[in-house]
């Protein structure tokens, strides 16, 4: 839904011995625990946590793709990612975070809040 209130959108990096399947189920859980509860697709949620990339694997399965299939489309995605990984190489489309950002023809309004963070507006 293009149509949405602003929103927080972060990016973390982070390492772990579990499997892509085993994350993804851990994030659906701290979801559910958070009270996300799956109703619109694509429409404004309390929370919505995905697996933007793991190294440099490619994976795809029914249930999960990973790099996100729509990363480079999304401004709001691309740059808080550029902010604290930029020259990271994207496995599938061979280029980098901040290549993506400049090339993407997302034109979504993306700000730095204040307090440290960047917001996205999709109007």
């Amino acid at each position: 839904m293009r149509e949405q209130p602003w929103f927080l959108n972060c990016v973390v990096e982070a390492e772990t011995d579990l499997l892509p399947q085993q994350v993804m189920d851990a994030l659906l859980e701290i979801e559910r625990g958070l009270g996300r509860e799956r109703r619109v697709p694509k429409g404004p949620r309390l929370i919505d946590m995905d697996i933007l990339l793991y190294g440099s694997s490619v994976v795809k399965t029914p249930g999960l793709e990973i790099p996100h299939p729509r990363m480079a489309e999304r401004r709001f995605v691309l740059a808080p990612l550029a902010e604290i990984a930029p020259d990271v190489q994207h496995p599938v489309l061979k280029k980098a975070i901040a290549e993506l950002l400049a090339e993407t023809p997302d034109r979504s309004e993306v700000r730095l809040r204040e307090e440290g963070g960047l917001t996205t507006d999709e109007h």
